[in-house]
């Protein structure tokens, strides 16, 4: 089979980590749906592998921690048993993101339960050196997962938000008005000025605008769990290595000092 050239390639991953569909880079490359689903899945390998390797022994002093939701095939309670085995239902990103550099340390696609959390937590353990503070939200799995995977050498902070009653005029997909927030020292010392978890949730923003599987009431998501994962690490690379954040005027990686260029998107395509 022809390979396709690395202009093209980059041309493809462009569109990919833009917000297209699938059948829309096929359309806009003029190549089959297949070669596009082709170079997400080799590429999201080379990507995963290369997060693992390179996003090491980071200096990280504040982490702030969160997950974002999302679904394969159809949302859970519409999912039938045989479907399940297959991978469908409800499935949760776990992102670790440095509050200073806006590096993602670590991520993991999976459920949202405390097993999932723990394997979260200790592969951001694994990443970081040094004593960190983290902050997350509410989500009680987080309990056991900071203190299994930090032990004692940490401060951290939940922050729980309170949300109002909804309005008798909500519509279905309004979300409920934040009325304030709890913050709860956890264990450590975790400096008050700097709980927070507005980064990281900002950047699941990124997540939606940049992945079109994440974008809501449309019918871009993913139908196969292994392409959901596959476009998340090549995210994960892009976002790091290849995206300049906009008030760093770098991108995270080089703050971090991972890097000491912006990369291209050839770049990214040619790990794979």
């Amino acid at each position: 089979m022809n390979r396709l050239s690395i202009v093209d390639r980059a041309a493809i991953l462009g569109m990919l980590v833009e917000g297209n569909s699938l059948r829309s880079c096929s359309r806009l490359a003029d190549v089959s749906i297949n070669t596009v689903t082709k170079l997400l899945v080799d590429l999201g390998v080379a990507c995963e592998k290369f997060h693992n390797q390179h996003v090491r022994n980071v200096r990280v002093r504040r982490l702030q921690a969160d997950e974002i939701w999302c679904f394969i095939g159809a949302k859970a309670k519409n999912v039938t048993p045989e479907k399940k085995a297959e991978g469908w239902g409800d499935v949760w990103t776990w992102t670790g993101l440095d509050a200073d550099t806006k590096l993602c340390v670590s991520y993991l696609v999976g459920g949202r339960s405390a097993d999932w959390a723990i394997d979260f937590m200790k592969d951001a353990a694994s990443r970081i050196r040094g004593r960190v503070q983290i902050t997350t939200d509410g989500h009680k799995a987080y309990l056991e997962a900071v203190e299994e995977a930090f032990g004692a050498d940490v401060d951290y902070a939940q922050l729980q938000k309170i949300y109002g009653a909804p309005a008798e005029n909500d519509t279905r997909y309004s979300p409920a008005t934040c009325i304030g927030c709890e913050m709860k020292t956890v264990s450590g010392d975790p400096d008050p000025k700097h709980v927070s978890t507005s980064y990281v949730e900002r950047h699941n923003l990124t997540m939606r605008m940049g992945m079109r599987r994440f974008t809501r009431l449309t019918n871009g998501f993913s139908k196969k769990i292994e392409n959901h994962i596959a476009m998340v690490a090549i995210h994960a690379v892009y976002y790091n290595f290849a995206r300049i954040h906009k008030t760093l005027r770098i991108t995270p990686a080089m703050a971090a000092g991972l890097s000491d260029h912006v990369w291209s998107l050839e770049e990214i395509v040619a790990l794979s």
